[in-house]
């Protein structure tokens, strides 16, 4: 392939992340503008258990029961001659390492915002994280068809608690029951609004340009004069749109709608095609990496177990950073300097997969894995190159972890072994008790949950989770004289990582504080393997 036919392949590619607080909308969302781009063609409900469908990207049966995301998904399809990577990822505070993970494959974000609660904790959290990648943000305020707060208000609150400037690409006309659609600023066309479930009126009203009389029927006077006066502001006062402030993360294009009838996302899908950048350079150990450059490179941000639980099989998932995929190439992992070959590579969409012959910078892509692959790997054609450091997150809640049953011990370590692998737990031997009893972190106590649910479902072992008083772990040094006076401390618990670091639980920062001021210990955040692989 020449540079040009290559520049052309990664300059098509869109890959984005959905960012939400939990019931904002973002797997139905998702859901839209997958039905909207022909990549379905039906939409799943992730409100009732009950239902017999449900979200695309919802594969694993506890978050159809549940109706939450707890998984990163990646869902590709193709629109109007663009191949667009969406990253659904979850929206619950408990499975945001997942989530933090997610965003640095992505090129762009969307946050979803629920039009009657506003900025809530969880996105204004996500949308930090984005903004220290300094990627750009899209934004869409949903759910207005329901009772909401005022645009007005929801723009200055966007600026407000998020810090960066807002520009309305559409206008919502009302709320609610009184919602008649949305106004464009920029083509002065207005598309009516019809509710999924009142179409019972003789004719449906009509969409077009705002100065015909066909249009306006049905909006009513004191909405159409809302309108204007609202517009007249936003023109007056408002922020100006520009295509390198976006660029830079300094604004973010807001537009109005409803997902759950699809109202307002075509819309919202055009506008982010159009402005919404290709794969950009990446930050290397080498120097900056443009995404056109001939060799190919990609890391691994995600591992999942058990996506086909016939075969029990185990999917990285990679972000391609550079260059051009061939089915059966050959690369270099660079953690252990072995040349492995990527013979069945494959495009994901949820559960379903396809085996790809090629993919391009931007592009996600899922790999077998034997149990040699890790979080944070790079696949290269190029031996020594690193990309930044994963983000590390601390676990803050603990729990001993029995088994029920002696003799399915066998099936008990892999399903462990093979979760802590995924990133979603962090396992600690006691240093005193056997495997059979490990210690495991989370960030969230519903990851507790999956936990339980997965083994039991998925490796057919029962377990019995007892919760341990620790907030906080610490790693140490291999130092004797620190590990016995720790280990004989009523204030800690020493325990080995899975990579044979030391480390210490303890009941909360004060007394972090006082063992190290009182002892001279010197404790760190993270492994320091970890700190020393920073770039």
């Amino acid at each position: 392939m020449n540079q040009a036919d290559l520049i052309s392949e990664i300059s098509a590619r869109k890959t984005f992340a959905i960012i939400s607080h939990p019931d904002a909308g973002k797997t139905t969302l998702t859901e839209k503008l997958l039905l909207f781009g022909g990549a379905i063609h039906e939409a799943g409900s992730v409100k009732a258990r009950k239902a017999e469908r449900y979200a695309t990207s919802d594969w694993m049966e506890l978050e159809r029961q549940r109706g939450i995301s707890i998984t990163s998904s990646a869902l590709q399809f193709k629109y109007q001659g663009y191949v667009i990577n969406i990253l659904d990822t979850p929206g619950h505070q408990d499975f945001s390492e997942d989530t933090y993970r997610t965003l640095t494959a992505a090129d762009s974000a969307v946050m979803l915002i629920d039009a009657a609660k506003g900025i809530e904790t969880q996105t204004k959290k996500l949308f930090h994280v984005c903004r220290q990648r300094g990627i750009p943000i899209f934004t869409f305020i949903n759910k207005f068809d329901r009772d909401a707060k005022d645009p007005l208000d929801l723009m200055d609150e966007v600026e407000k608690v998020l810090g960066i400037e807002s520009y309305a690409m559409n206008w919502p006309i009302g709320m609610g029951q009184d919602f008649k659609g949305i106004y464009d600023r920029k083509t002065g066309m207005v598309e009516r609004f019809t509710s999924g479930s009142s179409k019972t009126s003789g004719k449906p009203p009509v969409s077009g340009n705002l100065s015909e009389p066909d249009v306006r029927e049905g909006i009513g006077d004191a909405l159409l004069r809302q309108l204007h006066e609202e517009i007249d502001l936003l023109d007056l006062a408002g922020n100006v749109f520009s295509q390198e402030r976006v660029n830079r993360g300094e604004v973010t294009p807001v537009f109005f709608g409803s997902a759950l009838n699809n109202f307002g996302v075509p819309n919202f899908l055009r506008s982010f095609l159009e402005f919404a950048p290709a794969p950009q350079p990446r930050t290397t150990n080498m120097g900056i990496l443009a995404p056109e450059t001939d060799s190919f490179s990609g890391y691994i941000f995600k591992i999942q177990a058990n996506m086909n639980a016939q075969h029990r099989d185990r999917i990285a998932f990679v972000r391609i950073c550079s260059g051009r995929y061939e089915r059966g190439m050959n690369v270099i992992h660079t953690r252990s300097h072995r040349r492995l070959r990527l013979a069945q590579p494959q495009q994901l969409f949820a559960q379903e997969r396809t085996i790809l012959d090629e993919a391009f910078a931007g592009d996600i892509i899922g790999v077998h894995d034997s149990g040699l692959l890790r979080i944070g790997d790079v696949l290269t054609e190029k031996d020594g190159l690193q990309f930044e450091a994963m983000p590390f997150f601390s676990p803050e809640n603990f729990a001993r972890i029995n088994i029920a049953n002696a003799l399915k011990r066998k099936q008990f370590i892999k399903g462990i072994q093979e979760l802590q692998e995924e990133g979603a737990i962090h396992v600690f031997r006691d240093l005193h008790v056997g495997v059979e009893a490990p210690i495991v972190g989370v960030v969230g106590q519903l990851q507790f949950e999956v936990l339980e649910y997965r083994l039991r479902e998925e490796y057919g072992v029962k377990v019995d989770i007892q919760h341990l008083p620790y907030e906080i772990v610490r790693w140490v040094d291999k130092n004797e004289k620190t590990i016995k006076l720790l280990t004989e401390s009523s204030m800690s618990t020493v325990v080995l990582d899975k990579d044979e670091n030391y480390a210490v639980l303890l009941l909360d920062d004060w007394k972090a504080k006082w063992l190290s001021d009182r002892y001279e210990i010197e404790f760190y955040q993270q492994p320091k393997e970890l700190t020393d692989a920073q770039l």
